[in-house]
């Protein structure tokens, strides 16, 4: 398990040097700006524990470049999994429209505090003036238990 969440940390902590390569490419605003701002909701699936929870939460990101966004997420899971979930991501844009997200955090459940890691997939639709929709993947390894997150992300880019 730490080995996974060291490697996730290893990729994290070379996302300022990606950005910076990639910082002298303009960044496409035709989408209204760099900044990008989404409501997530959606279930987050346990399958060790077979419990499933409703899932709220935000999605922020900054367009560095046309290949990388770096951001944050912030979830709750609400029911039979009962967490909170704060990630730093990089979101690496594959093709229009399709980016992984992938990055290290913290989730707080159970009174105690735990490392988790990120590695997800999500297709983002422009709806025109900025506006978004966008299903999402996503596999969290935690010390406490892995979990699915599945969401749509309703957003706007600014």
């Amino acid at each position: 398990m730490h080995i996974r969440l060291a490697l996730v940390a290893l990729l994290a902590a070379s996302v300022p040097s990606v950005a910076y390569a990639q910082s002298e490419e303009a960044v496409d605003e035709t989408n209204e700006g760099p900044h990008h701002l989404s409501v997530i909701s959606g279930l987050t699936y346990v399958e060790e524990a077979d419990e499933t929870a409703y899932t709220l939460g935000i999605d922020y990101e900054y367009r560095v470049s046309e290949l990388l966004g770096v951001g944050f997420v912030a979830e709750r899971a609400f029911g039979d999994v009962d967490a909170t979930t704060l990630l730093a991501v990089a979101d690496f844009h594959l093709i229009e429209g399709l980016a992984m997200q992938v990055g290290p955090g913290i989730e707080f459940a159970e009174s105690e505090e735990f490392a988790v890691g990120r590695f997800g997939v999500l297709y983002e639709f422009e709806l025109g003036g900025g506006f978004t929709i966008s299903p999402q993947a996503h596999y969290d390894l935690s010390e406490l238990e892995d979990a699915f997150v599945f969401v749509i992300g309703m957003g706007r880019a600014f």
